[in-house]
């Protein structure tokens, strides 16, 4: 029997042609991992990378094929995907250069609430999983309808890693939503995307708002304390990093979450307000 095949454009503008329902994927970025289980597509997931951990019980069975940044080639061959899913910013661009040279690879790269969505619709496209897609997508939407965000906006500095620090800044997909909150980055204006900042400019730039990321860097409570010393006019929060960072299907948990940070900011600076009156 002969496989239908299409040919779909991805988010770098490739043209890729894919059998109409892949049977075998493998998938090279964690958030588009659990939303590929999302859309029920767990059956034919035959690899993900050591990040990949969403759904848990589902992901333990897949086999892992290396790391986001460090794949084995090898092992993506050995299990001869038909499929695979990577990611603009989360993969190494010559590993998955490389990989294009054997495999067939949908690139996807979200960078605002709207991509994040085409790629759901997308992953839907090319698995042949549309009409799961749609309603994931109506979902999504849903989500956010609660999340009013601070008006007047509050000035913001997301860290994802720690000595040296590294912030969240322009064109990512944490900026947009900082940006739906209400936040707005103190790294706005600076050339890098995930600008590398040291404890006294992050106090220089005096963020009104602090937000110490669980991952990838791994946060605590002891960073809290660290920084309250720091900057105390600030306020300083350690927030669930899949919340801001993981598009797709995580997104349907991050709309009320994302909510509820905005509500307590905007009930802490109305605080603020009153008792300097």
């Amino acid at each position: 029997m002969t496989l239908m095949s299409r040919e779909i454009r991805d988010h770098l503008g490739r043209p890729v042609v894919v059998a109409d329902r892949p049977q075998r994927i493998v998938s090279l970025c964690p958030s588009l991992t659990e939303t590929l289980f999302a859309l029920g597509l767990g059956g034919r997931i035959v690899g993900r990378t050591g990040y990949c951990v969403h759904p848990a019980d589902a992901v333990a069975k897949v086999p892992v094929v290396g790391g986001t940044k460090l794949l084995s080639v090898d092992a993506i061959a050995a299990l001869a995907p038909d499929l695979i899913i990577a990611a603009k910013e989360e993969n190494d661009r010559a590993q998955i250069e490389s990989v294009m040279e054997r495999h067939t690879v949908f690139v996807i790269d979200v960078n605002d609430f709207d991509e994040a969505l085409r790629a759901v619709r997308d992953l839907g496209e090319v698995t042949g999983a549309r009409e799961a897609a749609a309603a994931l997508v109506k979902r999504i939407n849903l989500a956010f309808e609660d999340l009013l965000p601070l008006h007047p906006p509050m000035s913001a500095a997301y860290l994802i890693w720690g000595e040296p620090y590294m912030a969240a800044g322009r064109d990512t997909f944490i900026d947009a939503m900082l940006a739906r909150c209400g936040l707005r980055s103190v790294c706005a204006a600076m050339k890098e995307r995930y600008p590398e900042l040291s404890a006294e400019q992050i106090t220089a730039l005096a963020p009104q708002v602090l937000l110490l990321s669980t991952e990838p860097f791994p946060f605590t409570a002891a960073h809290v304390k660290e920084w309250r010393r720091r900057i105390p006019e600030s306020e300083i929060l350690l927030v669930d990093g899949e919340m801001f960072a993981w598009y797709g299907a995580r997104m349907i948990e991050a709309g009320p979450y994302l909510a509820a940070l905005a509500r307590r900011l905007s009930l802490s600076s109305r605080g603020d307000a009153d008792s300097s009156r």
